[in-house]
């Protein structure tokens, strides 16, 4: 069998090239007219979002800055819904709880390592509750960035993924969204794009909602455009 992997003399060249070259000068900086083309003002942005999501099954509910944990009350309430899993330790996890009402669907924090209540999480949870860090008018989805405060299996198990969104946070693109969330100086250890509820097909193109993930994903959309 040949072996055709390059020799020690011709590795040596290879990189001693690739060192030349990086040393003639700083590269060109990235021409981004064509990524920042697409802006619209802000109210448009809204209903952008809204109509890319809808189209793939997402819901919404329309909500103020002081009456969101009221909505997602109601909601919970009106689906009967049994519990809502929440991040205690996230701005808007705490704000869910300070709002919340004993009686009807109950708040569940997620307190603990998942391997403490696993069997729980799987299959005794109606729902879980998230922020959001900015949404993507052109293409339609919101932008999550999982931690200690809100794990990433709080979006992605229960299978109702009720998410807020400020309208303020909504960016034209992802570009725009990069750059707004300064994930181009420092990428975020975690990060989702989603655009709508779990969904896949088999061969036949039979489509069938929340086989890898939440069947629904509500948008709780807080209009604080000023």
């Amino acid at each position: 069998m040949t072996d055709h992997r390059p020799s020690s003399d011709s590795r040596t060249a290879i990189l001693g090239r690739l060192r030349a070259s990086s040393e003639t000068g700083p590269l060109p900086s990235l021409d981004t007219a064509v990524l920042e083309r697409r802006q619209w003002p802000a109210a448009e942005r809204v209903v952008r979002l809204r109509k890319g999501m809808e189209a793939v099954h997402t819901e919404f509910l329309e909500a103020t800055t002081n009456t969101w944990p009221a909505v997602v009350r109601a909601f919970c309430d009106r689906e009967g819904l049994k519990n809502l899993l929440f991040g205690p330790t996230s701005e808007a996890g705490a704000a869910l709880a300070r709002s919340w009402a004993p009686g009807g669907t109950q708040l569940m924090p997620y307190d603990r390592p998942v391997e403490a209540f696993k069997q729980e999480l799987f299959t005794g949870v109606d729902a879980g509750f998230t922020g959001t860090v900015g949404g993507v008018a052109e293409t339609g989805g919101l932008l999550l960035m999982p931690g200690p405060a809100e794990p990433r299996l709080l979006s992605l198990v229960p299978p109702v993924h009720i998410a807020m969104l400020r309208a303020s946070t909504i960016q034209d693109s992802f570009w725009s969204a990069v750059k707004a969330l300064g994930w181009g100086r420092s990428l975020p250890a975690n990060a989702l794009l989603i655009s709508g509820p779990s969904k896949t097909a088999d061969i036949e193109q039979t489509l069938a909602y929340g086989v890898h993930g939440p069947k629904r994903l509500i948008v709780v959309l807080v209009n604080d455009l000023t």
